[in-house]
């Protein structure tokens, strides 16, 4: 029996993100498949103009689609408060000054050194997502997540404050075997170097799984 292998691209902002996170979890538990989450940074970190360009329609229909397409799932959905990225919805305008998206993703990179990184986004998503925390980064919230993903919170902050560029590392090296795979957005499921992007992609993905091989677990 082959475990099937998943490099799962993901932006702590990213709602889809979460979205195809609660899938996927459930896809592990339920068959021997193993996912390695790879953070990057959302594309609104990478390329602030990149909402300059959208057109005025594209807010509403995301807002419509993401609470629609969590209703669907039956997956427990609310917008973050606050949002990971400092943001003015209605110019599309990307703040300076980024409090949350730049520590978020140094501490899934870190995770994915101590091969926690599933698990981690899997805990962190939701606490951002699932629309029943207001304040997530308040208070020991995001601590609390971190140990449910079997990690020490106060280990990796003391890991990312003492070397951040080793992180910023990771997450760039992240980025570009993102795109030489054949796309750049979130969230981005890789198997056998044939990417799928988007959430509505997992039954896609699932079924190419199961032409090569796909096993429950025992």
């Amino acid at each position: 029996m082959t475990t099937l292998a998943i490099d799962f691209y993901i932006s702590m902002r990213s709602p889809y993100s979460y979205l195809v996170t609660t899938r996927l979890a459930q896809l592990t538990e339920t068959y021997d498949v193993e996912i390695t989450a790879r953070p990057v940074y959302a594309i609104a970190a990478r390329d602030p103009d990149w909402f300059k360009s959208l057109s005025p329609l594209w807010l509403p229909y995301f807002v419509m689609d993401t609470q629609r397409s969590a209703k669907f799932l039956d997956i427990p959905f609310g917008m973050p408060r606050p949002d990971p990225i400092v943001q003015d919805l209605a110019t599309g305008a990307i703040a300076a000054d980024q409090p949350y998206i730049q520590g978020l993703t140094r501490l899934a990179a870190a995770a994915s050194e101590r091969g926690r990184s599933f698990p981690l986004v899997r805990e962190v998503s939701a606490l951002i997502f699932d629309g029943t925390v207001d304040g997530w980064n308040e208070g020991d919230h995001l601590k609390n997540a971190v140990a449910r993903a079997g990690l020490d919170f106060d280990e990796l902050d003391a890991a990312i404050t003492v070397d951040p560029e080793h992180y910023e590392a990771i997450i760039a090296t992240n980025q570009d075997a993102q795109k030489a795979v054949g796309h750049w957005g979130t969230p981005l499921m890789v198997f056998e170097d044939e990417p799928f992007f988007g959430q509505d992609r997992f039954d896609m993905l699932k079924w190419r799984l199961e032409q090569n091989g796909l096993t429950r677990r025992h």
